[in-house]
C-alpha cells in the first residue's frame, strides 16, 4: 500500500478509499485483509491477469505523449554469465547513445515471471519456446571442445576417439552435452567416471584454462578466451547445438518505447555477433 501510494503522489488512506470504491462497484472482494495486510484474493489474481495488459497499453501510450522528463527505467533479465561476457561489455555504448534510458539488469538463472516481476524484457537459452512469452531467436548456440594449450598433443587426422586419461568438464545445467557432442561424431561418450560436474559454464571455463581437463566450450562464453589463447579449440571448429539465445517479453503486453529501444539494438547487436559466429574459423589454436 505504501509503495503504491508513493508511486501515485497520494496518501495511503487515498488508495485505500479507492479500492474498497472498486469493490464496491464490482460487488467482490479483491483483496484479503486478515492477515492485517493486502492480499490479492482469486478473484483479484484473475481480475489483474485479464486488466494488466490494458493497463501497460495505457502506461506505454501515454510515456510517448508525455514530454520526456528524467530517465525512463527498462527492466532485462538474463543469466549472470551471459551478461558478463556478451552484453555488459556491449551496454556502454547503449547507455551513451540513450542518455535517458536506466537498463536495470535482473541477473539470475532461474526463469523469472516477466508479468508477476514487472520485467520488460528477458535474454533465454533455449529452443525459443516458453508459456506466455513471446520470443526472438537471436544468435545460436554453438558448442566445441576447449583446453589449454598444450594439455593434449596436436591432433592427426579426423578424430576416431575421445582422447583417454584426461577429465571431461560438465556443465550441470546441460549434463548431457558430452554425449550429444560424441553421438552427432559416431564417438562412444567420455566414461562417466572422467567427468567433473561443475555449477555453471564459467566454471568449466576457468578450469580448462587452468589444466584442469577439456570442457565443451558454448558460444558466446568462449571468443574472449580463443581470442587471448587462453584456450584452443583442439578438434575444429563448432557446432549448432539445436539451442539458442532468445529475447524475449511477456506475451500480450505492449512493451514501452524505451523497451522497443533496448529491444531494437539487441536485436541488432546479436545479428552483427551472428555474423561474425558465422565468418569465424575455430581451429587449432583459436579463432
Amino acid at each position: 500500500m505504501a509503495d503504491a501510494a508513493a508511486e501515485l503522489g497520494v496518501t495511503e488512506s487515498a488508495v485505500s478509499h479507492q479500492i474498497r470504491q472498486l469493490e464496491e462497484r464490482l460487488h467482490t472482494a479483491l483483496f484479503d485483509r486478515s492477515s492485517g495486510r493486502l492480499v490479492l484474493t482469486e478473484t483479484g489474481r484473475r481480475y489483474l491477469a485479464r486488466i494488466e495488459p490494458a493497463l501497460r497499453e495505457i502506461e506505454a501510450a501515454t510515456a510517448e505523449v508525455l514530454p520526456a522528463r528524467g530517465r525512463t527505467g527498462v527492466r532485462l533479465t538474463l543469466p549472470t554469465s551471459f551478461a558478463a561476457t556478451w552484453l555488459i561489455p556491449r551496454l556502454g555504448a547503449f547507455e551513451a547513445a540513450n542518455p535517458g534510458i536506466d537498463v536495470q539488469l535482473v541477473l539470475t538463472a532461474r526463469l523469472v515471471d516477466l508479468v508477476r516481476d514487472q520485467v520488460d524484457l528477458a535474454i533465454r537459452h533455449g529452443r525459443g519456446s516458453w508459456p506466455g512469452v513471446e520470443a526472438a531467436h537471436l544468435f545460436e548456440d554453438l558448442a566445441t571442445p576447449v583446453t589449454a594449450p598444450g594439455l593434449l598433443p596436436a591432433a592427426e587426422g579426423p578424430l576416431s576417439a575421445l582422447p583417454g586419461g584426461v577429465r571431461y568438464l560438465v556443465n550441470r545445467l546441460t549434463p548431457g552435452e558430452w554425449e550429444e557432442w560424441a553421438r552427432a561424431r559416431g564417438l562412444a561418450p567420455p566414461p562417466a567416471e572422467t567427468m567433473l560436474p561443475l555449477d555453471a559454464i564459467e566454471q568449466v571455463l576457468q578450469l580448462a584454462e587452468a589444466g584442469h581437463g577439456i570442457g565443451l566450450g558454448r558460444s558466446p562464453y568462449i571468443e574472449p578466451r580463443l581470442e587471448r589463447g587462453t584456450l584452443i579449440a583442439p578438434f575444429g571448429g563448432a557446432d549448432p547445438t539445436g539451442t539458442g539465445y532468445f529475447l524475449c517479453r511477456a506475451a500480450g503486453v505492449s512493451p514501452s518505447a524505451a523497451a522497443r529501444r533496448l529491444a531494437r539494438w539487441l536485436e541488432a547487436e546479436a545479428a552483427e555477433f551472428g555474423s561474425a559466429q558465422a565468418r569465424a574459423a575455430w581451429k587449432g589454436a583459436g579463432l
